[in-house]
């Protein structure tokens, strides 16, 4: 039996974005991200119908905020780790 796969409003948001790119379909984003067109185009849909309450999600506030934390872990990671690799890039310059 197949199980349905949820998608984060955050997750939505983005790839309804990508729609809105001059020059870009519905359909080829979908393609692009791996969904079915049609979900897509529903989503585009139910977000012009309604852009504050769309995607509210089922969650909790503090589910809300724990992954609001750990994106935002992920994001400082990466600068930590940009930065470590161009002080050694420097270091190795400078000698």
């Amino acid at each position: 039996m197949n199980k349905r796969r949820r998608y984060s409003p955050e997750f939505k948001r983005e790839a309804i974005a990508l729609t809105r790119q001059p020059g870009v379909s519905c359909r080829q984003v979908a393609l692009e991200i791996g969904i079915n067109p049609n979900l897509l185009t529903r989503w585009r849909r139910e977000a012009d119908e309604s852009t504050d309450k769309a995607f509210r999600g089922s969650g909790s506030p503090r589910d809300e905020e724990v992954a609001g934390l750990k994106r935002e872990l992920a994001r400082v990671k990466k600068e930590r780790d940009f930065l470590r690799e161009a002080a050694v890039f420097f270091a190795k310059e400078s000698s």
